[in-house]
């Protein structure tokens, strides 16, 4: 089964609907990805937290993560996570160390 909405890795374009799933610190880190260049840092680093989070790693054509498709499954692996919401931003800055690392 083929979905639109199904891509390789995190897409930033989902970023905006993650959005309203936490409190305000979150919806800070998720804003400042989502209005940056799609190569910038906080954009990169974003992405990758995502892909950590949402376990894209492991999502194929046949799964059903990727029938759901990438924005439900962000979605629910955000609002599932079980550190909360400021174990999501560590996340975030963890990836940005990460891509600070290889830049």
């Amino acid at each position: 089964m083929y979905n639109e909405d199904t891509e390789l890795l995190f897409p930033l374009r989902v970023a905006p609907s993650l959005r309203n799933l936490h409190d305000a610190a979150w919806r800070k880190v998720v804003d400042k990805a989502s209005k940056s260049a799609p190569d910038s840092p906080e954009a990169v680093s974003f992405v990758l937290a995502m892909a950590r989070v949402n376990g894209c790693h492991n999502c194929n054509a046949d799964s059903f993560r990727a029938m759901k498709g990438c924005t439900l499954c962000a979605q629910d692996a955000v609002r599932r996570y079980r550190g909360g919401e400021k174990s999501l931003i560590k996340q975030v800055e963890k990836a940005q160390k990460d891509v600070d690392k290889w830049e």
